[in-house]
């Protein structure tokens, strides 16, 4: 019932139309998190250590580094500008003092190395303290160089440039359970790259047909299992969502397991195929389950049972009767992401109007928060909100013909062991966490 009880810890907010939030990403202890934004910048949070004089500053986020991930380019050979927004960051487990995460553009991974400074060396013989190369000849007797404490410097340096291997573009990367291997996911296909090298990578998935005018789906997102390092899945923009094993065959393209939702006909419209493409696939943390995101609905699968879903949460069905003009207005191709809590028991996506909703898989309650600057004052809690389709509007409720679709919440993660949630609204992130007693 608790995580159901949202209070806001704190809104950090940006304002600059570079500064739109388009990843947002928890590190696997919880303890840093990072935001990319639409001018390839990453700025990374780190969480306050607890004070016994201020317990209830816990939760807080403070900017740990901020860096220029990447930089926009023009590729000459198609005339083509590649945009400099992030579209995805990943974090690669600690394996000491420093921290490493990708981050992808269009086009281009990188790996950076996050890491702490405080304190430099002096007392170099062949450099004076400006760092001018000094005169050999006025060198008369031997320093040994001394590190001396400094301020504490944070400093984010790229490690590792994966370039050219993706023809589309790429709209997901995900780190292998082995830690020594990653994959990037384009429109049409999937690679396998090793963490240390950059010259090279393996084609595991390729759906290009040989005549372009056959093509009939795209990749829309991919995954590998939490852990097992042979087994992953993608799912595409028809609403399917293929499970491959890596040891089957070097090409996965022949799937191990294909699961779909059967088509209702009496449903069928103009926009079925549509709001049948899958924006966002996640495993559990346990392997067991995936979720899955279509335009209307979050899906829950288990892997055990290919035929139909689990469960299907409907996150905004009062849409359904709005399409026509969602699809005028281009809302209808927007990408919603779904994520987990830690414990595999709650599921949380985004909706319109900063509207956020999360559903309660052991209880089946569900409820809908906003994300704004009004109810976000520190330590505030947040009121459910409920949506009217027609009739009689009660005092509280907001009509569904004056939801905002210009504010939409897409992004969104959760801390991978406690019930702190992290929601990026257009340029502003909001960190909630459970209500503290």
């Amino acid at each position: 019932h608790s995580t159901l009880e949202v209070t806001c810890c704190f809104p950090f907010v940006f304002s600059v139309p570079a500064d739109i939030i388009s990843t947002v990403e928890f590190n696997p202890t919880g303890e840093l998190l990072a935001t990319g934004d639409k001018g390839g910048r990453v700025v990374v949070f780190q969480r306050e250590q607890e004070s016994k004089n201020q317990p209830h500053r816990r939760g807080e986020y403070n900017v740990y580094s901020t860096f220029q991930s990447h930089e926009p380019e023009f590729d000459y050979l198609k005339s083509l500008e590649i945009e400099e927004k992030i579209n995805k960051i990943r974090w690669l487990p600690q394996q000491n003092a420093a921290y490493f995460l990708l981050s992808t553009n269009d086009k281009t991974v990188k790996l950076w190395k996050v890491s702490e400074r405080d304190k430099r060396p002096e007392g170099y013989n062949l450099k004076d303290e400006e760092g001018r190369i000094r005169d050999p000849t006025t060198i008369t007797a031997l320093r040994v160089p001394v590190l001396q404490p400094m301020d504490l410097m944070v400093e984010a340096t790229p490690r590792r440039v994966f370039s050219n291997a993706h023809t589309y573009h790429i709209n997901s990367i995900s780190v292998n359970s082995d830690y020594e291997t990653y994959m990037s996911t384009d429109d049409l296909r999937i690679n396998l790259w090793n963490l240390e090298i950059t010259n090279r990578s393996f084609n595991i998935v390729d759906i290009k047909p040989a005549n372009m005018e056959m093509l009939t789906e795209v990749i829309t997102a991919a995954e590998f299992q939490p852990n097992q390092c042979n087994t992953f899945v993608y799912s595409s923009s028809k609403g399917s969502i293929r499970l491959c094993d890596m040891r089957a065959s070097a090409l996965c393209d022949n799937h191990s397991k294909l699961f779909e939702e059967p088509e209702d006909p009496s449903n069928r419209s103009f926009f079925s195929e549509i709001i049948s493409s899958i924006s966002d696939v996640k495993f559990s943390h346990s392997g067991r389950y995936l979720i899955t995101r279509d335009y209307l609905t979050v899906k829950v699968w288990d892997l055990n049972m290919e035929s139909k879903p689990l469960e299907t949460y409907q996150v905004h069905d009062y849409l359904r009767s709005k399409l026509c003009s969602l699809y005028e207005n281009d809302c209808i191709f927007d990408k919603f992401e779904c994520v987990w809590n830690g414990s595999d028991s709650v599921i949380m996506t985004g909706s319109y109007n900063n509207f956020f909703r999360m559903f309660d898989r052991n209880t089946k309650r569900d409820v809908t928060l906003e994300a704004s600057r009004e109810n976000s004052k520190p330590r505030a809690i947040l009121k459910p909100r409920k949506v009217c389709v027609g009739g009689k509007r009660r005092k509280d409720e907001i009509s569904v013909d004056s939801l905002d679709f210009s504010k939409k919440i897409l992004h969104s993660a959760w801390h991978p062991s406690e019930n702190i949630i992290a929601v990026a609204a257009t340029n502003n992130l909001y960190i909630f966490q459970d209500k503290v007693n």
